[in-house]
Parts: structure tokens; C-alpha cells; sequence
């Protein structure tokens, strides 16, 4: 018989970044709270960029987060480019998306490997496991190594890349530096096609909840870098520049961070809910993938987020080795950048967004810049901002269906269900708006 009264209150889940809390309570069998506590202390990066040069504006937000940088770095870039008018160089978009793929794989793999699987295994961290399973863990290892070294290579440094710069780059990696990168991406095919066959073998939760899925995309393609829309799979699609017609943000009582909605209902943005909007923008060998690990396109299981993870590593190393081979073909002009100071940029005041998917999500960075050069308004919408409301949404749906369990397994059910989403906690909390009055 399902519990009638029900009481979890975890405190700073773990293995997630940030901080955050699950609270739930059950009384007389009726579910009264079911609610994910963002305590994390809001850090002002949209206040910090008001006044500002614009050419501050990507030094600034790259440093929103570690483990996304490129990703912040990408969108600050294409959101300035947009609203000042520069076109950047087709070799410059090649760099950018190589570096991308870069992130996804280094976040990607840390994720399914270090917090995600300890959980499937019945151990409580990666440690047990370098005793237990040292290969799979060196693996581990090897694999996110190889994507930090492509984010270091074309950005000059592991995170916070220093060398992207608004209409380009202002230094350039060497074509032996990426003939090797493209060797140990060659290579580490063997790797992602082992990790494949580990999942295959990983019992995840059973669940379902009809919810819609946002993600930029583009017909035919596997977009992360830029779509010809952003697509919302009940809500429709817009441009980039009006995303605010998909994306209504709102405040809760209970976090520090926004939350955000469609016109809808909640949604889900991130690995799973690209793969749902663009499946047949993937490769062959990355549909195989997915299918090897159970995963359809259609997929409303949020623990599956994981999978679709993996699926992604496939392609995008799959697309990185195809980025380098364009590179190396066309030559690499070395001629091709732009002064530190910036001052050979010929810009425009204007406003301008930018849509670009990072590991955790779709993340929409917008800009204002006035006639003097400074920012007026910046406003950024964070992966995990868009994900909150989803994840509420499928606890209150979750702990329904398995009050008859122990109370232990039911909050590690729900752990697991946040830890799916793969929350970046400090990238949320961006913003306090503070009216003093009297």
C-alpha cells in the first residue's frame, strides 16, 4: 500500500553543480510539495555587463561557468556579431563549432562516466570505481582529456578561451595541432563504441511524462552552433532574434533562479530534447548508436537524457573529424584574425540575440549596444533556467507513482531524476533585481 505521509528533504544534492535542494512532502497520500530549492547566491553577470564596452562582453560571460565556457563564449560572440552587424570568417565558424564539440564531449563524457553512472552501479562516487572498473575509468579519463585538449587547441586554454574575439580570432592553432586532434578523435571511435556497449548494460529508471522539447534547429542537420529556427515541439518555431515569443521566464518563491515556460507548459531543453527535434539531422552511425542503447526518437524518458549523452558524443566527434578535414583541405589561412584591441572592427549600434546549444541546453544570450560603444542591456537565458520547471514537472509526477517503495529509494529516484538533467546550478542563478524604495 502507497504511503500516506512522506517527508525527504535533501540538502545539497550531489553530483551535480552547484547547490540545490529536493523537498517533498506527502500527507494523508496528497502530494503538498514537490519542489527543487536553487540556493545558490545570485551572481549579477547581466547587471556586471551594463555599461561596459562591448568588446568586454564575451571576456565577462565566459566566465559564467567552467564547464561550459566555449559555450558562453560562442553565444556572447554571436549574439555582439549580431547586434553590431560583423560577419565573422566561414573558417571562423569551422574553429568556433570544432570547439564546441570540444565542450560537448569533455561535459558530456564527465557527466555519464563520474555522475551519472555511480548511480546505476549502487556506489555513491567514481572513487569505488577506479577499483573496481580502473580501464573504464582511465577511459573515462582519456575521453574527456580529448576534449578539453580541443577546447585548449583552437581556444588557448582548457576553459575561458582567450583567443576568440568578436569577427574572429586572435591567434590561430597550427594545421599539425589539428592533424592530431583529428588522429585522437579518429581514434577514440574504439572508446565511444565501448561506452555504447557499457550503457547498454546500465538498468535505468522506467518513466514517462508527455512534455514538450525546445532546441534550435535547422531541416536535415544536427545544429549546435547556429539553426534557421528555434523550435519548440508543441510551441512551434521562431527566430533566433524573437525568441521571447517561445521563452517566458519567471520567479518562484522557492529559487533563486528564474524558471521558464512556453505558451504551453514547461519543456525540456538539452541532449535528449535534441535528439528528439533534429533525429534525422543525425549520422548513421549515431542513429545505430542510439539504437544499440534503447533510445527512439519520441522519447519522453527524462532519465534517457543520458543516453542521448552518449549519442551525441558519436556525433560530434564523428562531425569534429569532418571540421578538420575542411580545415586541412582548404588550408589554413593564418592571415585570417583580428586585432586584440579591436580597433579594425567596423561596428554598429544595434541589438542583437543568439541561440547556441551548449552540453545542458539551448543558451540565448541578447545584447543592446548604444552609439558610444557600451552595452545598455543584457539579458542571457541559462540551460538550466529552462530546465527547472521541467524537472518539477516530472517530480510531481514521479513520486506519485512510487510511494510504494522505501522512502531511501524513492529520494534516490529523485536524485538520479536531477541528476539526469545534468543541472549547471551557478550558471542559473545570474540575476537579482534589487528596488530599493524609501
Amino acid at each position: 500500500m502507497a504511503k500516506q505521509d512522506l517527508d525527504i528533504n535533501i540538502h545539497n544534492v550531489t553530483r551535480v553543480e552547484g547547490h540545490g535542494n529536493i523537498v517533498v512532502n506527502v500527507k494523508n497520500g496528497v502530494l503538498e510539495t514537490c519542489d527543487l530549492e536553487i540556493t545558490e547566491s545570485p551572481r549579477l553577470f547581466e547587471a556586471m555587463l551594463v555599461g561596459r564596452p562591448w568588446q568586454d562582453a564575451v571576456h565577462i560571460t565566459s566566465r559564467i561557468c567552467g564547464i561550459c565556457s566555449a559555450g558562453h563564449t560562442t553565444a556572447s560572440l554571436r549574439a555582439m556579431e549580431n547586434a553590431i552587424e560583423v560577419t565573422p570568417s566561414e573558417q571562423t565558424v569551422l574553429l568556433r563549432r570544432l570547439m564546441l564539440h570540444g565542450e560537448h564531449l569533455q561535459s558530456h563524457y564527465l557527466h555519464v562516466f563520474f555522475l551519472a553512472v555511480p548511480d546505476c552501479l549502487g556506489v555513491g562516487s567514481v572513487i569505488p570505481l577506479a577499483g573496481t572498473h580502473p580501464e573504464v575509468v582511465k577511459m573515462a579519463l582519456r575521453l574527456k582529456r580529448l576534449g578539453n585538449d580541443i577546447c585548449h587547441t583552437v581556444g588557448g586554454r582548457h576553459i575561458n578561451p582567450i583567443s576568440l574575439r568578436v569577427g574572429g580570432f586572435t591567434k590561430l592553432p597550427a594545421e599539425d595541432e589539428l592533424a592530431q586532434l583529428r588522429e585522437r578523435l579518429q581514434a577514440s571511435l574504439a572508446d565511444a563504441a565501448t561506452t555504447v556497449e557499457l550503457v547498454t548494460t546500465l538498468k535505468l529508471p522506467r518513466f514517462e511524462r508527455d512534455m514538450e522539447f525546445m532546441a534550435i534547429h535547422e531541416p536535415g542537420k544536427y545544429p549546435i552552433y547556429q539553426g534557421t529556427s528555434l523550435k519548440g515541439s508543441k510551441a512551434g518555431e521562431v527566430d533566433e532574434q524573437d525568441y521571447r515569443k517561445l521563452i517566458h521566464e519567471y520567479v518562484v518563491l522557492h529559487s533563486h533562479a528564474k524558471h521558464c515556460k512556453t505558451d504551453h507548459e514547461s519543456y525540456m531543453v538539452g541532449s535528449l530534447a535534441r535528439f528528439n527535434i533534429n533525429y534525422d539531422g543525425l549520422r548513421t552511425e549515431s542513429k545505430g548508436a542510439a539504437a544499440a542503447m534503447g533510445l527512439e526518437p519520441g522519447c519522453t524518458n527524462s532519465y534517457l537524457n543520458n543516453v542521448a549523452q552518449v549519442v551525441e558524443c558519436v556525433e560530434f566527434t564523428l562531425d569534429g573529424i569532418d571540421i578538420i578535414d575542411a580545415l586541412l583541405e582548404r588550408g589554413l589561412d593564418q592571415d585570417d584574425v583580428v586585432s586584440a584591441s579591436m580597433g579594425s572592427v567596423n561596428w554598429r549600434p544595434g541589438q542583437g540575440a543568439a541561440a547556441v546549444e551548449v552540453p545542458r541546453g539551448t543558451l540565448v544570450h541578447d545584447y543592446t549596444v548604444g552609439g558610444d560603444g557600451l552595452i545598455t542591456a543584457a539579458n542571457l537565458i541559462i540551460p538550466t533556467n529552462m530546465n527547472l520547471n521541467n524537472i518539477e514537472a516530472d517530480m510531481r509526477k514521479l513520486v506519485p507513482e512510487i510511494l510504494d517503495k522505501p522512502k531511501d529509494d524513492i529520494a534516490l529516484a529523485l536524485e538520479m531524476l536531477v541528476r539526469a538533467y545534468d543541472p549547471c546550478i551557478s550558471c542559473a542563478t545570474h540575476l537579482l533585481q534589487v528596488d530599493f524604495v524609501g
